[in-house]
């Protein structure tokens, strides 16, 4: 019998025009999992693990150039090549690669490659990824002039040297990768996700590819195993004083007021830094946070949200793409919009429920709830929405002070609660609600922009100037579960107090020491961890509004059918 026909390659013509070289590092990952160099070389996402900082760790002395490559034929005889840190690439192989270190002697080099950790054991002394990566620095070495039949694989905590040979196989394998990672590059669409693998939970990207999520999504099988990413110690950094300066002083973010210092912060742990009224951030300190990708954001004194400053932003224009083209779309924005709604109701139902003072909820005001939900299944616009949501929204601020404690003794100021007003707010809950959900807006906003997405063009609230739609979109369903949670807690917990507000021509405002507490109050509450109701596993409200941003990018683009929103049980 005939053997089976061989697939013939189709490698890709030598670079011409601006097409980018591929770094040498990406077909390493390629090799590894095509999702995870699609999601870095084409959609620009990136993310720290211990992984990567052993291995910039590991980096640090060949990352130092050092040494000199001669050229071709100018190496004297008997010369001894030992240089660090070269950059070469290759117009015919389409790649461009670092080199650690090329040693060799006269016109034969060896590239040399080094790795954090202990060699593998296995059949080869290394896995395909690594020989392929080095393979490749050799393949250049010889399309400038040089011979490299081997490479070398240096293993940082074992001290070991693999040698690589570079036969055919290998290189028949390293092209094979080039041309694959170009031709998924070129096509614009990202490769389905790994199935259960090992590989998975320990990848520094696994809570943006979300692979066991995309695959649940698709085929309600295997629950997802829990995010195992690296718990984020950093925080927001408030700045409220008056006049106050925040300067840069080495690894350390120094906060002080009339040239008097008031508070020392390490860089490395703060998430964003957080600027309310008239706060002045020098020049330095404002470019070294936005080179780290630290957001500032910019408050009004009385809490209204302006905007922030990021560094050079994402560069996943894909997902942005597949946004705007899902923005011009009136049955998308209808269908988001729906389920958006559908999960504020729920959540607002389950709020009142969890909270109500006195007894229990009474089921008139559940079946109103279940009424509203099946109402507004059935809107036909996105202004049929608005009222049903309006509805629901009424039936719920008219039993929300149910949910908030009464004093034991008649003769304490007690927090009352009769509607909903703002702009201004006329009463201190609803004070606490404007603040609460100004700190939710910025929250959504620097969430969304991190993750790839434009705040501004949205679904259900239509763009308009100075609007963050999309932002306000995706905040809909977690307003009653962070912030009217974090004014209920705050008011019953005794956090707030009455001498905390103050009254000028019919408007209520929190004062600064007021704010200070009721800071601490939403940020504790954005720390709460709950159970995803679809995926089983805990996550803290940080990590899930990401999380839900990114599930809102695998539905724009294709890889899940719908859009899951959070509704709590």
């Amino acid at each position: 019998m005939d053997d089976p026909q061989k697939d013939l390659p189709l490698p890709f013509p030598e670079l011409s025009g601006d097409l980018p070289l591929l770094p040498a590092r990406m077909v390493n990952e390629y090799q590894y999992c095509p999702r995870l160099a699609y999601l870095m070389w084409v959609q620009g996402e990136w993310a720290e693990s211990v992984d990567t900082v052993e291995g910039r760790y590991a980096h640090r002395r060949v990352d130092q150039p050092s040494g000199d490559l001669p050229a071709p034929g100018e190496a004297e005889e008997g010369e001894r090549i030992h240089a660090k840190s070269i950059t070469l690439s290759s117009n015919r192989l389409g790649v461009i690669a670092r080199m650690d270190l090329v040693e060799g002697e006269g016109d034969t080099v060896v590239p040399i490659d080094y790795k954090r950790g202990k060699r593998p054991h296995v059949a080869r002394g290394a896995y395909d990824p690594e020989r392929v990566q080095v393979c490749i620095q050799g393949m250049i070495l010889e399309e400038h002039g040089y011979q490299s039949p081997e490479g070398v694989l240096y293993f940082v905590e074992s001290r070991e040297r693999i040698p690589v040979s570079f036969d055919e196989e290998l290189r028949a394998l390293a092209r094979n990768a080039v041309d694959g990672l170009r031709l998924i590059a070129v096509g614009g669409h990202i490769p389905v996700p790994l199935t259960d693998s090992p590989k998975c939970p320990r990848c520094s990207l696994v809570a943006i590819c979300l692979p066991d999520e995309v695959n649940f999504l698709k085929r309600q099988e295997t629950p997802p195993r829990p995010l195992a990413v690296q718990r984020d110690e950093a925080l927001p950094l408030y700045v409220q004083a008056r006049g106050a300066k925040v300067a840069k002083n080495g690894e350390t973010l120094e906060v002080s007021v009339d040239d008097v210092k008031t508070a020392t912060v390490r860089i490395n742990e703060v998430s964003q830094l957080v600027l309310q009224g008239n706060v002045y951030v020098t020049s330095p300190c404002l470019g070294e946070l936005m080179q780290r990708e630290i957001p500032v954001t910019w408050m009004s004194f009385g809490g209204w949200f302006h905007g922030h400053t990021v560094g050079v932003g994402h560069k996943n224009v894909e997902l942005r793409t597949a946004q705007y083209r899902a923005s011009f779309e009136e049955r998308a924005c209808l269908h988001l919009a729906k389920g958006i709604v559908v999960a504020k109701i729920r959540n607002q139902r389950t709020l009142l429920r969890r909270n109500w003072k006195e007894g229990e909820c009474p089921e008139t005001v559940l079946d109103e709830f279940r009424r509203d939900i099946e109402q507004t299944g059935r809107a036909g616009d996105l202004s049929q929405l608005l009222g049903m949501e309006g509805n629901a929204a009424a039936c719920y601020f008219r039993h929300f002070g149910a949910m908030i404690r009464k004093p034991d003794d008649a003769r304490e100021f007690a927090f009352d609660f009769e509607k909903r007003n703002r702009r201004p707010p006329t009463d201190p809950v609803n004070a606490l609600l404007s603040y609460a959900y100004s700190l939710l807006v910025r929250t959504f906003v620097v969430a969304l922009t991190a993750v790839g997405f434009d705040p501004y063009r949205g679904y259900y609230h239509q763009p308009r100037y100075g609007r963050p739609a999309l932002a306000l979109d995706l905040m809909e369903p977690f307003r009653p579960l962070i912030a009217d949670s974090a004014v209920i807690q705050a008011i019953n917990n005794g956090e707030v107090r009455p001498t905390d507000f103050i009254s000028v021509a019919g408007s209520v405002a929190l004062t600064p020491d007021g704010r200070k507490r009721f800071i601490a109050a939403f940020e504790r509450r954005l720390s709460h961890e709950v159970t995803h109701p679809l995926f089983g596993y805990k996550l803290d409200y940080r990590r899930l509004i990401e999380l839900q941003a990114r599930l809102l990018g695998r539905y724009l683009l294709g890889e899940i059918e719908d859009y899951p929103n959070f509704t709590t049980r």
